[in-house]
């Protein structure tokens, strides 16, 4: 197997036994594990009967360990690089890191692992398998608002956390009441569960249900057709003017030289 400098190693997202035989392996060959918190990389370590040297590696100070990790592989030391679950550089430090490594022709490999974004994806029914990931979300409503508007015409994949999520889903209900959407929580763990649904009922199910754990979450494209126009937005704006449902088939067949049935049971089901 060849060697490389630096290893970009994915740990579990909740249970221990999804890391690889590879992964652990690596961890133990390395000199160096450049890790978030320490305290729950050594749990991992301790886990797995893993003794290698740890340095913290996190947003803070990611731009001021540069240089002292490029001095550790200049000396002949490997190195690793571990968030504290899942895959580096999704929505974790490492992308300014990787990118310094190979500006100095230090050869850099990935190794394949767990993420909650391919973990959730996996078990969730789409059309297509165009999807617009954006990690985790804006905190104002205008900025989530822009995303949404955005991103439209793609799935729209982020990630939450648990003390967000329903002020983000309201937030989302504002921009499209009759949007669809799938939650993930707890991925690979015991209460792992994962919602699919219209956005109504998914509120309505976490109102009355604890929120704890990691989140992913879904909203599903609006509903376009081959000419761009966003049927979904054009059914809100006459519900919005109190138009009835056979009345904004005729309205939009009529418009947009579109089936009336077919518009209308598309406003059925938003």
């Amino acid at each position: 197997m060849k060697e490389f400098d630096f290893y970009i190693v994915p740990t579990p997202i909740g249970n221990l036994g999804d890391i690889t035989n590879r992964a652990i392996e690596t961890l133990k060959m390395v000199d160096v594990i450049a890790c978030e918190d320490m305290r729950v990389t050594q749990k991992l370590l301790n886990h797995f009967d893993i003794r290698t040297k740890c340095i913290s590696y996190h947003k803070f100070n990611e731009k001021e360990r540069l240089e002292s990790f490029l001095e550790i592989i200049k000396s002949g030391k490997k190195m690793a690089l571990v968030s504290d679950a899942g895959t580096p550089l999704f929505c974790d430090p490492g992308a300014i890191l990787v990118e310094e490594l190979r500006k100095n022709n230090v050869s850099v490999t990935a190794l394949p692992g767990a993420n909650a974004l391919v973990t959730f994806l996996s078990q969730v029914p789409r059309d297509s398998e165009e999807f617009t990931f954006v990690g985790f979300l804006p905190k104002t409503k205008s900025q989530i608002h822009d995303v949404l508007k955005k991103s439209k015409k793609s799935d729209i994949i982020f990630y939450e956390s648990p003390n967000r999520l329903m002020n983000t889903l309201e937030i989302i209900s504002e921009y499209n009441p009759n949007a669809r959407v799938a939650i993930g929580r707890e991925l690979t763990k015991v209460f792992e569960e994962v919602i699919i649904d219209d956005i109504t009922n998914v509120i309505k199910y976490f109102q009355k249900n604890i929120l704890k754990g990691e989140i992913v979450g879904l909203v599903y494209k609006s509903c376009i057709n081959e000419d761009g126009l966003d049927l979904d937005e054009k059914i809100n704006e006459l519900k919005a003017k109190n138009f009835k449902a056979k009345e904004i088939a005729v309205i939009l067949s009529t418009l947009y030289n579109l089936n009336k049935n077919e518009v209308y049971e598309r406003i059925v089901k938003v």
